[in-house]
């Protein structure tokens, strides 16, 4: 059976909700992020609209330089409540079509809709039965891209955004791929496409046209993974957890700087909580704690604890969590970004779990 996969991906999110829920903003420069402060202020764009973008503004640009480009832009402070809401409700609905789903932040969302469509000619009809329910249950556009991998699926979404429907069949891959620049793959950014370029390779159709063997000469093991990618062959499945995955993580930038330790620990307690019902839901324990920091000025640190077996606790992750933070509270500097992540993962069959809880149980009251 021939995989069919669908990428949704929501149009300059934020900003499409401030525009759902203020009419008067549609077809104008919607900026969310720092306050701009006339040009003086701090911190960065957190999404803005296309009309925005056409003044040369984009995601994390310092939102000093975005009133200098655009200052009769309407600037709005993100509400991280609202977009939460509004994300569940449509990927409630997503998740009607295809019990192979995948959340992949806020504002995307894969299924494989191999079992349900025989042909892509049906996933089209799908694909455009979904994007036309989320814009009359929620309100917002989504952009949908269709193709036999993963990879290829996020490419075609963005291909046609915003509130478009690109379709990729199998036998089309190639063509469809060949003359865009690298760094619509996945993964590749502004760093590693320079490293590509060093090597001659500029465009997808660069990597269609080298052997494997000398991608992997070159490039090693990423160089078999976007050949991989270029010749839809990538086979990674959808699924909210995958087998092989060797750590779960999450991060969140402040919208200003802060050294408010209320405000930093509502973030790891988010945080914590977003990953253990991901973990609980997919029954896998982990034996390594990481706490991620980056304070004002981009300078930031890992700090690990490893315990003797695998748990699964979110009282005891959180402990563990402040502990390794309390070590940078002598600092008093402001914080950027937090960071968690679960490592050395494991999943368990049930006759394990008794003796790993008590193991915890027993952890915590130490």
């Amino acid at each position: 059976m021939n995989r069919i996969i669908l990428h949704c991906d929501l149009d300059c999110f934020f900003a499409a909700v401030e525009v759902r829920d203020n009419p008067a903003y549609e077809g104008k420069p919607i900026i969310i992020g720092a306050d701009p402060k006339e040009g003086k202020g701090r911190g960065v764009i957190s999404t803005c609209s296309y009309e925005a973008r056409k003044f040369g503004l984009h995601s994390a640009m310092p939102i000093s330089r975005a009133y200098r480009l655009c200052p009769h832009g309407i600037y709005l402070r993100p509400n991280g409540n609202k977009y939460s809401k509004v994300s569940s409700e449509v990927m409630q609905i997503l998740k009607k079509y295809s019990h192979k789903f995948q959340q992949v932040g806020i504002d995307e969302a894969y299924l494989d809709v191999s079992e349900m469509c025989s042909s892509f000619e049906e996933a089209r009809d799908l694909a455009n039965k979904i994007r036309h329910e989320i814009f009359n249950q929620v309100g917002v556009r989504i952009s949908i891209g269709c193709a036999p991998t993963k990879s290829i699926a996020k490419i075609a979404s963005d291909h046609k955004k915003p509130n478009g429907l690109c379709v990729v069949k199998k036998f089309n891959v190639l063509k469809f791929l060949k003359h865009m620049d690298i760094t619509r793959i996945p993964g590749i950014g502004k760093k590693s496409k320079i490293y590509y370029n060093k090597k001659g390779i500029n465009t997808i159709g660069d990597i269609i046209s080298t052997p494997l063997e000398k991608m992997i000469e070159l490039f090693g093991k990423s160089g078999k993974w976007v050949w991989n990618v270029a010749h839809g062959l990538d086979d990674s499945d959808v699924s909210e957890f995958s087998r092989n995955r060797k750590s779960i993580s999450k991060e969140r930038t402040f919208f200003e700087d802060t050294n408010d330790f209320s405000i930093i620990l509502t973030k790891f307690e988010e945080i914590n909580e977003r990953i253990h019902s991901n973990l609980e839901k997919n029954n896998i324990f982990y034996k390594t704690i990481t706490l991620k920091i980056r304070f004002q000025g981009f300078e930031t640190f890992t700090r690990s604890k490893t315990l003797p077996l695998p748990i699964r606790n979110r009282k005891y992750a959180i402990k563990i969590v402040l502990e390794l933070f309390n070590e940078f509270s002598s600092l008093k500097r402001k914080v950027r970004l937090v960071g968690i992540r679960f490592s050395n993962l494991e999943e368990k069959s049930r006759e394990k779990q008794y003796s790993i809880l008590k193991f915890v149980n027993h952890s915590c009251y130490k």
